[in-house]
């Protein structure tokens, strides 16, 4: 069975609200895992090859790469294969770790507007993987007000940066305001675990103690969509996945993701990825060869 997308719990460790880590072996195809998480996530490859998956856009790279993921996007493992010299760099925070308001700030607008673009997902060019690469390998050995010194420089230049592309332009952004984070988490981790069933707005407005009238209200402000919007979202984009990486038929994979209708199936998953499944699935095999 393949995964469905996986709520991830971020610890940066004691003192710290940014994670910094450095990995220097290959990971192995059970930690490269599709998952989701609040925190905004900064990755630097010096030297590998290996697949990005990040909402309904999967690509190949071979050398190196930089990419910065918004706040519940769905993404993948990065670096499949690592260079002898090879080192895969994984920074993550929230949004608001510096407060909700920090970066409201005018003098705080151009990576505001960064943060904004990153829940498409951002890949940048060669011209700024050199000017902050080495910058994201060496955060990991500052702490505190250093750390957070750095990584606000490290954004600064890749706010500043017009050498970049979004992965997920057109796509699919699993987003939400974290005015109310916990019961945001409540619903996301309701929705990962059941979307392959029919899920009520009576079954999900109970979990999180609402009637549904209230609730539709609710979940509009907070993520700009409506509760069935982001479920089928949240089904293509793992239709997408199952169509990479099984060999079920696209007749199975509708179902598999929780769709009863095929006809509607198709519809929604060319409205979300542009275009249908058979002409995604053929477009990423050849990529793949």
């Amino acid at each position: 069975m393949y995964n469905k997308p996986t709520l991830e719990k971020i610890s940066p460790g004691f003192g710290n609200s940014i994670l910094a880590v450095n990995k220097l072996k290959k990971r192995r195809r059970d930690q490269a895992f599709w998952h989701f998480h609040p925190e905004i996530e900064l990755v630097y490859v010096n030297k590998g090859k290996g697949r990005r998956h990040i909402g309904n856009h999967m690509s190949y790279f071979n050398n190196s790469q930089l990419i910065l993921v918004g706040s519940n996007l769905p993404h993948n493992g990065y670096g499949n294969r690592l260079t002898a010299k090879g080192k895969e760099t994984l920074i993550q925070f929230h949004p608001d770790f510096l407060g909700k308001d920090f970066f409201s700030l005018p003098q705080m607008n151009s990576i505001a507007l960064l943060l904004e673009r990153a829940k498409k997902g951002v890949l940048f060019k060669p011209e700024t993987k050199k000017k902050v690469g080495e910058k994201i390998t060496k955060l990991t050995k500052y702490e505190g007000f250093k750390r957070v010194i750095k990584l606000l420089e490290i954004l600064h230049i890749l706010a500043e940066a017009d050498d970049y592309v979004l992965l997920n332009a057109d796509g699919y952004a699993f987003e939400a305001k974290l005015q109310d984070n916990a019961k945001i988490d409540i619903i996301f981790k309701y929705v990962n675990s059941n979307f392959r069933e029919h899920i009520s707005l009576d079954t999900i407005a109970e979990q999180v103690s609402m009637t549904v009238p209230a609730f539709c209200r609710y979940f509009k402000k907070a993520t700009g969509k409506t509760f069935t919007k982001l479920v089928n979202e949240y089904r293509v984009v793992n239709a997408t996945k199952l169509l990479v990486e099984s060999k079920m038929s696209i007749t199975e994979v509708c179902f598999e993701c929780g769709f009863n209708n095929f006809s509607h199936f198709n519809k929604l998953f060319k409205e979300i990825t542009g275009k249908n499944a058979s002409k995604y699935r053929s477009e990423m095999k050849q990529i793949i060869q």
